[in-house]
């Protein structure tokens, strides 16, 4: 099968970037196509594939600060000229990946990660209406008016689609929300083989990894554990360092980010791992299950198909915080420690194999084929009739 792959664009390694990486590792000799490219920021596996990048990678500074070229990004993808011959395109999409123009009669699969969260959910939060350096608050107005535009050609070339696959039950109802389709569901790969269990003692300190921007909601974290005068370590960069360092007191250490050797470290030795934000999946809290560390977790998202939860009469991996507060948070944070017999190091680990990657590579691997074999079956059908 010839197939080519898109992605929105190729500045480093995150979720979504694990998640195409095992496709070129699968289909090396595929064309890769992205909005920009900021060499040397990919795995080698990535690195080595042909990629092939929009008129965005002649901007000046693009790849540090796309997110401002948000503007430009539908007319940079439909720019974008896949070969005619492929008999797959396979996007994994969180932007407009999944709006690239195909040839015609060429099925289309897309990975969505989730549609795009600045015109759709969260549009305040994750751009960071606070953040005068990206979209300073008198142009509050022509800001939305501007995504509302994105937005209403985002739901249009939905139809560019023919399969689209959630990473999540979640997301998956976000598609059908956003653009009227149903959606196959395949859950993200974890890799549980190298995030696992160890002799390590347990310390008494806090974890929370992540990007730093506002929808991480990393400030919960903090204020929770100033309320209850316990140790957070926050391992993470992004926009809202400066900001979270001026919240966070003594019991705050920060770390930047750190290679996975330091984050399966303290994951082993953390007392738990605390995640606040509203995630679409969220790999973090399937790594600490994977290395048998309880999570405490908003209660909603993705986190509440990836963890257990753990109450009064029932032992799990998690315990949830209904409400988006610091308030919230602390109040379950006094419940865990309260009850640390209903959690189980075991349940965890067992738990995070549901998300290995042989899982993800052959359930994806399997539904982009069924939807190649069903297209190229139809056509011939459809050119008589």
């Amino acid at each position: 099968m010839k197939i080519a792959l898109v992605h929105d664009w190729l500045t480093g390694m995150r979720g979504g970037e694990k998640c195409l990486e095992a496709f070129c590792a699968r289909f090396p000799e595929a064309p890769l196509f992205t909005l920009l490219h900021r060499p040397g920021k990919l795995s080698p596996v990535i690195e080595r594939m042909d990629i092939r990048t929009s008129f965005l990678q002649k901007l000046p500074g693009a790849s540090k600060h796309y997110r401002h070229l948000l503007p430009l990004m539908p007319r940079a993808i439909e720019s974008l000229e896949l070969p005619a011959d492929v008999d797959l395109v396979l996007s994994f999409s969180h932007a407009v990946a999944k709006s690239i123009r195909v040839p015609t009669g060429v099925p289309h699969a897309c990975y969505c990660f989730t549609p795009m969260r600045y015109a759709w959910h969260l549009r305040d939060q994750y751009l960071g209406q606070d953040d005068a350096s990206a979209w300073p608050r008198p142009w509050d107005w022509a800001r939305n008016q501007v995504l509302d535009r994105i937005r209403d050609w985002d739901r249009a070339t939905a139809e560019r689609v023919t399969q689209f696959v959630a990473i999540s039950r979640t997301i998956a109802d976000r598609i059908r929300e956003c653009y009227g389709r149903e959606s196959a569901v395949v859950y993200p790969p974890v890799d549980t083989e190298y995030f696992s269990q160890s002799a390590a003692a347990r310390e008494n300190f806090y974890l929370c990894f992540s990007a730093l921007v506002p929808y991480k909601r990393v400030e919960l974290a903090i204020e929770a554990c100033r309320i209850l005068g316990r140790r957070l370590v926050v391992i993470g960069a992004g926009p809202e360092r400066a900001r979270l360092q001026k919240l966070a007191g003594p019991h705050v250490k920060f770390t930047g980010w750190q290679s996975d050797d330091s984050i399966r470290d303290h994951l082993r030795r953390c007392r738990a791992l605390l995640f606040a934000a509203h995630e679409d999946f969220g790999i973090a809290p399937v790594e600490a299950q994977a290395c048998g560390t309880p999570v405490i977790a908003f209660g909603q998202g993705g986190a509440t198909e990836t963890l257990l939860a753990a109450d009064d009469e029932h032992i799990g991996t998690a315990a949830f915080f209904p409400e988006q507060t610091a308030a919230s948070l602390a109040e379950a944070i006094r419940w865990f420690e309260a009850h640390p017999q209903q959690f189980s190091p075991t349940l965890a680990r067992r738990n995070a194999e549901r998300f290995e990657r042989n899982r993800f590579e052959r359930e994806l691997l399997n539904l982009v084929k069924r939807v190649a074999d069903e297209r190229h079956a139809t056509a011939p059908r459809k050119r008589a009739a």
